[in-house]
């Protein structure tokens, strides 16, 4: 008899009787089920700390929740996979660390419209404003709704305020200054002339102006979402990353 038969011929004891291979088989996923749940008892995190992420700016998680409320969401995923076509069409593939501070993360897999993980920088303020105002001005076979209507409402900034402490007790570094700061640091925001510019930028490293224009005494939903939308995969320099990680 072969060693192959040998082998089979000993397994035949376990797809002869069913409760030895249920109970084999419990066995396997109870073993399988504590290597990984184990870790979780003793590691303080399971996401990889990347250089560069920070909290989102008053103005820019007002964005998120204009984004999560007008169901963005549902077109556009924010997750690039690590596959040849992914990374060659929409950029470096996505790092848990980048939804670290995302209540929920908006990582989905159903993309009527494009990836957005690293829209931040490819377009300027205006060309945003363009596109949500009338989408087809500036992709002709574009099917997205028109969103002209956010440019119209003023950003309430009171509501913000809670979201602000919600996130702090679930762990976003959000200090008691930025949240008593968060309705100055709106408007200093969407000002780049404003003094109070360089303070702003401590509390929020790499935050960048977003120029209002006209609006910015009374920033609209329009601008928040736009800055939201500017500030999607710019927070992580990804050569010094890859460097690091020795990817490339």
């Amino acid at each position: 008899m072969s060693t192959a038969n040998a082998v089979w011929k000993k397994h035949e004891f376990f797809e002869r009787n069913s409760i030895i291979l249920l109970i084999g088989i419990l066995i396997v996923v109870a073993i399988g089920g504590l290597i990984e749940i184990a870790p979780l008892f003793y590691l303080k995190s399971t996401v990889e700390k990347v250089e560069g992420m920070r909290p989102y700016t008053p103005l820019e998680l007002a964005g998120r929740n204009i984004y999560i409320r007008e169901g963005c969401y549902l077109c556009h995923s924010q997750m690039i996979r690590p596959m040849r076509d992914e990374v060659e069409r929409y950029g470096h593939f996505s790092l848990a660390a980048e939804s670290m501070y995302d209540h929920p993360f908006q990582w989905g897999s159903k993309r009527t419209g494009p990836d957005l993980a690293r829209v931040g920088g490819k377009y300027s303020d205006e060309w945003h404003r363009e596109h949500l105002n009338d989408p087809r001005a500036v992709v002709p076979t574009s099917i997205m709704p028109a969103y002209s209507f956010l440019g119209a409402k003023p950003l309430d900034a009171g509501s913000l305020i809670a979201d602000l402490k919600a996130n702090q007790r679930i762990g976003v570094p959000y200090s008691d200054e930025m949240i008593l700061k968060a309705r100055s640091d709106i408007l200093t925001q969407v000002n780049p002339d404003d003094a109070a510019m360089d303070e702003f930028q401590k509390r929020y490293p790499g935050a960048l102006p977003r120029d209002a224009g006209p609006a910015r005494q009374q920033p609209t939903e329009l601008d928040a979402l736009v800055a939201y939308l500017q500030v999607l995969g710019t927070m992580v320099d990804f050569k010094l990353y890859d460097d690091k990680k020795n990817l490339r």
